[in-house]
């Protein structure tokens, strides 16, 4: 027999009549006659008719509940519903071990607490299959949209001694015994013993790394692993994530609001075009999940509509300031029902995002012109000396997705941005040095890759888009 086929090669190609083999994992076997087979290839099941007379009963016995198993047959026109196809099983194989009747997941409905605790089993369900599928399209996405638009993907460092954020929540990496590290006369770790000769951390961005690109290159792209070392168990967190970060020369703010609703509808409009069947089960799910919730609580609409919408409409573009005013114009405000305040030079917390996107703009909302001291070192003064061109996009759901800004190109203000801030001049002169030599306006922004998956598969979970999370207390796998 020739090599296996895949499910959604025989599905989509429905080659009836002909003799085929097909490997997988058993997702149902109803009445010891017809086996539900996925492979992981596709969201479809293929259906196999079992004649219970021709195999023995050590072989029917073992199809059970996620059995491995290949199979030979002639794939015929299925004469029952729901599949167009189907197989006539004529040779059955177990494959691999099988102790099934120990397998922790049941062929019911699972919680996802639960599923988070079986990581390396949670791949196999309908719903993970479906997430890690979309995962896998939408970092397809994201290289097809740069390439397509004359862009560079850049490999920017993992291991670095800049810190692009400021906030300090770095995980360290070093070879210094960290019971008895080297220490200088005046009792402090000697990091000249270590490595790299400095102290090092992982990455919390490849920002101030794609500028140096940009700067030669003129549009270069970072798609890769970030880390923060913030102690937080949300739901919209993680230590370990992945992020898309364009950096753009001789672009403004404007551009860079373009470039980036432009970006997120093309990823968005990528699986509505090659990914229904997966959506169509996250979406079929959601349904489930909201049956039973009062109707105050349930999304004001389903998945792959709320995904139309987004990429059928222009997002609203709003003012920092703007947004504070209408936040303290709002019902919730006056009836005091955000749990945060809301005023002007403290950044927006989550419920103020949803409120602007969900209550008040029913679709994503840009906003710009952050107060500066919210704000990071490099994002370009606007002439109030007040505010930074600065810009969020925020999604319902979830909030921000994108973050970024038109880069301060002016030297001098980029100088005295850094001693106001306290970020070292002598750590980041190569930084400085982009300034001092041909330097120009430029912009860019970075887009969570894990929340775009959350937002597009319609999970309510981070943790449940990335194959093995890294949270607070948890390094599985």
């Amino acid at each position: 027999m020739a090599k296996h086929t895949d499910v959604a090669t025989v599905l989509a190609e429905q080659k009836t009549g002909e003799q085929i083999e097909v490997k997988g994992w058993v997702r149902a076997f109803r009445a010891n006659r017809f086996i539900s087979l996925n492979d992981g290839s596709g969201a479809n099941n293929l259906q196999v008719v079992v004649d219970y007379e021709n195999f023995d009963d050590a072989i029917i016995k073992n199809i059970s509940f996620h059995a491995c198993v290949g199979i030979k047959g002639t794939l015929v026109e299925s004469q029952g519903k729901g599949q167009a196809v189907e197989l006539l099983a004529e040779a059955i194989e177990i494959l691999g071990a099988n102790e099934l009747d120990k397998y922790p997941l049941q062929p019911k409905r699972q919680t996802m607490e639960f599923l988070r605790e079986q990581a390396h089993f949670r791949m196999r369900t309908n719903t993970f299959s479906s997430v890690f599928r979309l995962r896998h399209a939408l970092a397809f996405a994201v290289h097809s949209f740069f390439n397509e638009n004359g862009f560079y993907y850049m490999h920017t460092p993992i291991i670095t001694g800049s810190d692009a954020e400021g906030a300090g929540e770095m995980f360290q990496v070093t070879t210094l015994d960290v019971d008895k590290p080297a220490r200088t006369e005046d009792n402090n770790v000697d990091y000249s013993q270590d490595f790299f000769g400095k102290a090092t951390n992982l990455t919390v961005s490849g920002q101030l790394q794609a500028e140096i690109g940009a700067m030669a290159m003129g549009k270069v792209y970072t798609f890769g692993p970030t880390f923060r070392a913030e102690n937080s168990n949300t739901s919209r967190h993680l230590a370990e994530f992945w992020m898309i970060e364009p950096e753009v020369a001789f672009a403004d703010l404007n551009d860079n609001m373009d470039l980036a609703e432009a970006f997120v509808k093309y990823l968005i409009n990528y699986v509505l075009d090659k990914y229904m069947d997966d959506l169509q089960i996250l979406d079929a799910r959601i349904q489930e999940e909201e049956k039973n919730m009062k109707a105050e609580l349930r999304r004001p609409m389903g998945l792959i509509e709320t995904l139309r919408f987004v990429v059928e409409d222009d997002f609203a573009r709003i003012t920092y300031t703007e947004a504070i005013n209408l936040l303290r114009s709002s019902k919730p405000y006056k009836k005091g029902k955000f749990e945060y305040d809301v005023e002007w030079g403290v950044d927006l917390q989550a419920e103020h995002e949803r409120w602007l996107v969900e209550k008040k703009f029913k679709k994503p909302v840009i906003v710009t012109d952050y107060p500066k001291d919210i704000k990071a070192f490099y994002m370009r003064m606007n002439d109030d000396n007040k505010t930074v061109a600065a810009m969020d996009i925020l999604f319902p759901g979830i909030g921000e997705v994108v973050g970024g800004s038109q880069r301060e190109e002016r030297l001098d203000v980029l100088k005295a941005r850094m001693t106001e801030m306290d970020v070292h001049h002598e750590e980041l002169d190569w930084y400085l040095d982009l300034r001092r030599f041909g330097g120009n306006k430029h912009a860019g922004f970075g887009l969570g890759f894990e929340r775009i998956v959350l937002f597009i598969t319609g999970m309510t979970n981070i943790r449940d888009v990335i194959a093995f999370p890294r949270t607070p207390g948890n390094a599985e796998f």
